[in-house]
């Protein structure tokens, strides 16, 4: 029989895992969603951003898996969610009939990200990360929202 204190360290050991496999997943949809636009995109400067954030979204799932084996915890999702592809066949429609509008692709790739932002926020403000996760969550939130800054600054490619 477990006793207070062992149920309540499993309960937050639960919780920071769910709370990874969460992020681990909007990453996933991230880095699909990338590489979508980088199909989308006409522009040879935006495939390369495309492309280049695809793979920070990929490193962001590697260290979100390791964090999760350093905690005995194995990621519970490798597909993505239905709403990340929801929002990809969005995007489709989307640039489909804008006849493939680079400005249509990025003011979907920053409503995606803007929709990162929030969640790591959420999750980094409840959740009871080690300090070296928190870390590391952190750091991906501000390369986030450097990329919503980089994403707005673009948009100006696009018009040319």
């Amino acid at each position: 029989m477990k006793t207070t204190r062992e149920e309540a360290k499993e309960e937050l050991h639960d919780e920071v895992v769910n709370n990874l496999n969460e992020l681990l997943e909007k990453n996933y949809d991230a880095e699909k969603g990338f590489k979508k636009a980088l199909e989308d995109a006409e522009n040879p400067r935006l495939k390369n951003f495309f492309k280049q954030q695809a793979v920070i979204r990929n490193r962001f799932k590697t260290e979100i898996e390791k964090e999760l084996h350093d905690l005995n915890a194995h990621p519970k999702l490798k597909e993505g969610s239905t709403t990340g592809t929801l929002h990809r066949v969005w995007i489709d429609l989307k640039t489909a009939l804008s006849g493939n509008d680079d400005e249509a692709v990025l003011e979907e790739c920053i409503r995606g990200e803007k929709a990162s932002v929030k969640e790591y926020e959420e999750k980094l403000k409840k959740g009871h990360f080690a300090p070296r996760t928190k870390a590391m969550l952190t750091n991906q939130l501000n390369e986030i929202k450097n990329t919503v800054s980089t994403v707005k600054r673009l948009e100006d490619i696009a018009d040319d």
